[in-house]
């Protein structure tokens, strides 16, 4: 399983909106200059945010914990003829 073109070509263009065109509407006044400093930083980290979340989902570092039994039922069940130590 791997890296999806789609999910990240969605993501990066929904985050990019936020942070390059949402900030030239910003309402003028004496803040103007934050309210885009916080609107380009929101979307930069809710972007990588998302992108590490999204990749650590590919290669899983905690793996699903299984019995014994459950193992042996997989292991008939996908044809493997090695299980319960027997051929």
């Amino acid at each position: 399983m791997g890296a999806s073109f789609v999910p990240i070509t969605i993501f990066t263009v929904l985050w990019g909106v936020v942070g390059i065109v949402c900030p030239i509407f910003a309402p003028k006044g004496p803040n103007r200059g934050i309210i885009q400093v916080v609107l380009m930083l929101t979307a930069a980290t809710c972007w990588l945010f998302w992108l590490c979340a999204y990749m650590a989902q590919m290669n899983p570092l905690i793996g699903p914990r299984l019995d014994n039994e459950t193992l042996i039922w997989i292991a008939h069940t996908w044809g493997n003829p090695y299980y319960n130590g027997t051929k």
